[in-house]
């Protein structure tokens, strides 16, 4: 990603982001609320179009409009803190539904791989259940998984815990901590600094829209150098 700019209306979302992200890290935004970076992972999935900059993803730039978006979203596992899943498919047909509709992938195939993806989240005891019978911490992990069966080369989490009763937190946490131990390439953005400072590669802070502070969670939660990102953790206790 370099020099990307989003612009709503008259209010500019990302200044010329520049972010890059190599295989098997794990790279967390933080910054407040409305600083840009849940729509940094939506320009990111080509979910919202870039106004100037590229992004390049496999050393292809997807942010050429001949590229077919929709082939590109197929290589990436985007989940939101809203856990989209449907109400009325069984938990192992929500986490399959993509592999048979998108990725056409046959059916006897699709379910054992979904029951193997369950299974790996903790959850196969409950493929034949609803999504309005389980916590919310689970119904979070089914949307991990359902984004993981396909094997996506990048996983793209926006906020996956805020929506969750601080009880559930860590059980989700612990699934991405396992995650990264398994070398999945992950960009995500969150407020649980404990789980950036032990897990993360790269730690970004944005403000407005802006990456002011990028490099290990050491040097930018432990010391950071700039006073953007002094204020911001000093906000949350942590300088």
């Amino acid at each position: 990603m370099a020099g990307v700019r989003k612009v709503f209306g008259e209010h500019v979302v990302l200044h010329d982001v520049d972010l890059s992200v190599a295989r098997g890290q794990c790279v967390v935004l933080i910054g407040a609320s409305g600083s840009g970076k849940s729509t940094l992972l939506r320009c990111a999935n080509l979910l919202e179009t870039v106004d100037d900059g590229v992004i390049t993803f496999e050393g292809e730039d997807v942010t050429d409009p001949r590229v077919d978006a929709d082939a590109v979203r197929a290589r990436m596992g985007l989940v939101f803190q809203a856990y989209n899943l449907f109400p009325h498919l069984t938990v192992l047909g929500n986490v399959t539904l993509a592999l048979r509709k998108v990725h056409g992938v046959p059916e006897e195939e699709a379910s054992a791989r979904g029951l193997a993806m369950l299974d790996r989240v903790g959850l196969a005891s409950k493929a034949r259940a609803r999504p309005d019978d389980l916590s919310g911490g689970q119904q979070q992990r089914v949307a991990i998984a359902r984004a993981l069966v396909a094997n996506p080369r990048l996983m793209l989490l926006d906020e996956v815990t805020s929506a969750l009763d601080p009880e559930l937190v860590g059980e989700v946490l612990d699934l991405l901590t396992d995650l990264k131990a398994e070398g999945v390439t992950m960009v995500l953005n969150t407020h649980e600094m404990g789980f950036a400072r032990d897990v993360a590669d790269t730690v970004c802070f944005l403000h407005d829209g802006v990456i002011h502070e990028t490099g290990s969670p050491e040097q930018v939660i432990g010391d950071p150098s700039k006073e953007r990102t002094r204020a911001f953790l000093s906000r949350l206790r942590l300088v």
